[in-house]
């Protein structure tokens, strides 16, 4: 059994959300999220240090946070919690902590939000009506020629 870090993290969108396609026709949204803890300290609550997570949203959910989320919003996210490594422009390998998001949403704790769904258009069933009807009008047009070419009544009578 895969063993995953499942995290629920509240903080602030640091960043613009960049939205791109990426590798195998899917797309992906990442923003930065900045997570400052409140800290009980000698003469009382202060900020903590901030922690900066980089947030990675792919398919329908990075459409989504790309069309509501804005740098400065508070929210809560979701995921499994990574830690990518990848080299530097001078070669150095780099550490950056990462949540791949199955859910983001606005933190209605400190805010509040509208919910509009999502209305996807059904493109598969429209392709397929559309080339139905243009194989069924190339059929009957070239059933018509047929018949009026070799005079076969039979053919034009069964358009």
């Amino acid at each position: 059994m895969a063993m995953d870090a499942q995290v629920t993290i509240s903080g602030l969108v640091g960043s613009t959300v960049e939205f791109r396609p990426s590798q195998f026709n899917t797309t992906q949204a990442t923003f930065r999220l900045a997570c400052t803890p409140r800290v009980n300290r000698p003469g009382g609550w202060a900020d903590g240090k901030t922690i900066w997570i980089t947030v990675s949203c792919k398919w329908g959910l990075a459409e989504n946070v790309a069309a509501s989320i804005k740098k400065g919003e508070a929210v809560l996210v979701q995921g499994k919690l990574r830690n990518w490594t990848f080299p530097d422009k001078n070669g150095e390998i780099q550490e950056r902590l990462v949540v791949e998001a199955t859910s983001v949403g606005h933190d209605l704790f400190r805010g509040t939000s509208t919910f509009q769904r999502v209305q996807r258009i059904e493109q598969n069933d429209d392709i397929e009506r559309e080339a139905g009807e243009m194989i069924m009008k190339v059929e009957e047009e070239d059933l018509g020629e047929l018949a009026e070419a070799t005079g076969d009544r039979s053919l034009a009578a069964t358009r």
